[in-house]
Protein backbone atom coordinates (compact mmCIF):
# COMPACT_ATOMS: atom_id res chain seq x y z
CA UNK A 1 0.00 0.00 0.00
CA UNK A 2 1.24 3.45 -0.87
CA UNK A 3 -0.15 6.73 0.39
CA UNK A 4 0.77 9.99 -1.30
CA UNK A 5 -0.12 13.39 0.13
CA UNK A 6 -0.29 16.68 -1.71
CA UNK A 7 -1.57 20.20 -1.18
CA UNK A 8 0.68 21.53 1.54
CA UNK A 9 2.27 24.96 1.33
CA UNK A 10 2.82 28.29 3.01
CA UNK A 11 -0.02 30.60 3.92
CA UNK A 12 -0.62 33.55 6.19
CA UNK A 13 -2.70 33.29 9.34
CA UNK A 14 -6.36 33.07 8.45
CA UNK A 15 -5.64 31.37 5.16
CA UNK A 16 -6.72 27.95 3.99
CA UNK A 17 -5.29 24.83 2.39
CA UNK A 18 -6.71 21.64 0.97
CA UNK A 19 -4.71 18.47 1.45
CA UNK A 20 -5.26 15.33 -0.60
CA UNK A 21 -4.19 11.76 0.03
CA UNK A 22 -4.33 9.14 -2.69
CA UNK A 23 -3.79 5.49 -1.89
CA UNK A 24 -2.83 2.61 -4.11
CA UNK A 25 -2.70 -1.09 -3.47
CA UNK A 26 -5.62 -1.23 -1.05
CA UNK A 27 -7.85 -4.24 -1.66
CA UNK A 28 -9.50 -4.76 1.72
CA UNK A 29 -13.00 -3.52 2.43
CA UNK A 30 -12.20 -2.57 6.01
CA UNK A 31 -9.58 0.07 5.29
CA UNK A 32 -9.82 3.28 7.26
CA UNK A 33 -7.81 6.46 6.83
CA UNK A 34 -6.85 9.54 8.76
CA UNK A 35 -4.70 12.64 8.94
CA UNK A 36 -1.99 13.28 11.49
CA UNK A 37 0.48 16.09 12.00
CA UNK A 38 3.82 16.55 13.66
CA UNK A 39 5.56 19.80 14.45
CA UNK A 40 9.28 19.98 15.26
CA UNK A 41 9.93 18.83 18.80
CA UNK A 42 6.38 17.62 19.30
CA UNK A 43 4.70 14.25 19.17
CA UNK A 44 2.61 13.19 16.21
CA UNK A 45 -1.04 13.96 16.86
CA UNK A 46 -4.26 12.93 15.22
CA UNK A 47 -6.12 15.56 13.23
CA UNK A 48 -9.10 13.72 11.79
CA UNK A 49 -10.07 10.25 10.65
CA UNK A 50 -12.66 8.42 8.62
CA UNK A 51 -13.87 4.85 9.07
CA UNK A 52 -14.80 2.59 6.18
CA UNK A 53 -18.42 3.18 7.22
CA UNK A 54 -18.03 6.90 6.57
CA UNK A 55 -17.94 7.91 10.22
CA UNK A 56 -15.73 10.86 11.09
CA UNK A 57 -13.69 11.94 14.06
CA UNK A 58 -11.89 15.22 14.71
CA UNK A 59 -9.36 16.42 17.23
CA UNK A 60 -10.67 19.28 19.33
CA UNK A 61 -8.36 21.79 17.66
CA UNK A 62 -9.70 20.76 14.25
CA UNK A 63 -13.41 21.00 15.00
CA UNK A 64 -15.03 23.90 13.21
CA UNK A 65 -11.98 24.65 11.07
CA UNK A 66 -10.99 21.39 9.38
CA UNK A 67 -13.17 19.09 7.30
CA UNK A 68 -12.23 15.57 6.24
CA UNK A 69 -13.95 14.01 3.25
CA UNK A 70 -13.62 11.09 0.89
CA UNK A 71 -11.97 11.84 -2.41
CA UNK A 72 -13.04 10.80 -5.87
CA UNK A 73 -12.03 7.22 -5.24
CA UNK A 74 -12.93 5.04 -2.29
CA UNK A 75 -9.56 5.12 -0.59
CA UNK A 76 -8.63 8.73 -1.13
CA UNK A 77 -9.03 11.48 1.39
CA UNK A 78 -9.20 15.24 1.52
CA UNK A 79 -8.56 17.58 4.41
CA UNK A 80 -9.88 21.10 4.03
CA UNK A 81 -8.27 23.47 6.52
CA UNK A 82 -9.71 26.92 7.13
CA UNK A 83 -8.58 29.81 9.32
CA UNK A 84 -5.12 28.36 9.68
CA UNK A 85 -2.97 29.66 12.52
CA UNK A 86 0.78 29.49 13.17
CA UNK A 87 0.19 26.64 15.64
CA UNK A 88 -1.10 24.57 12.71
CA UNK A 89 2.35 24.58 11.13
CA UNK A 90 3.53 20.99 10.89
CA UNK A 91 4.19 18.09 8.60
CA UNK A 92 0.84 16.54 7.78
CA UNK A 93 0.65 12.81 7.20
CA UNK A 94 -1.97 10.59 5.68
CA UNK A 95 -2.34 7.17 7.29
CA UNK A 96 -4.31 4.00 6.77
CA UNK A 97 -5.25 0.95 8.77
CA UNK A 98 -7.43 -2.15 8.77
CA UNK A 99 -10.44 -2.93 10.88
CA UNK A 100 -13.37 -1.13 12.45
CA UNK A 101 -11.89 1.33 14.90
CA UNK A 102 -13.85 3.40 17.35
CA UNK A 103 -14.10 7.11 16.67
CA UNK A 104 -11.54 7.83 19.38
CA UNK A 105 -9.17 5.21 17.96
CA UNK A 106 -9.17 7.04 14.62
CA UNK A 107 -7.02 9.72 16.24
CA UNK A 108 -4.40 7.34 17.63
CA UNK A 109 -1.35 6.62 15.50
CA UNK A 110 -0.86 3.11 16.88
CA UNK A 111 -3.98 1.89 15.03
CA UNK A 112 -2.47 2.74 11.63
CA UNK A 113 -0.06 0.63 9.63
CA UNK A 114 0.44 2.62 6.43
CA UNK A 115 1.89 6.13 6.32
CA UNK A 116 2.60 8.64 3.61
CA UNK A 117 5.73 10.75 3.37
CA UNK A 118 3.95 13.88 4.54
CA UNK A 119 3.25 17.32 3.18
CA UNK A 120 4.49 20.46 4.89
CA UNK A 121 2.09 23.15 6.08
CA UNK A 122 3.57 26.45 7.20
CA UNK A 123 1.44 29.27 8.56
CA UNK A 124 2.99 32.67 9.15
CA UNK A 125 1.60 35.34 11.44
Amino acid sequence: VELVESGGGSVQAGGSLNLTCVSSGVTANNYFMGWFRQAPGKEREGVAGRTNEAKWSYADFAKGRFTISQGNTKNSLHLQMLNLQPDDSAMYYCAGGYGWPSLSALLLARHYVNWGQGTQVTVSS
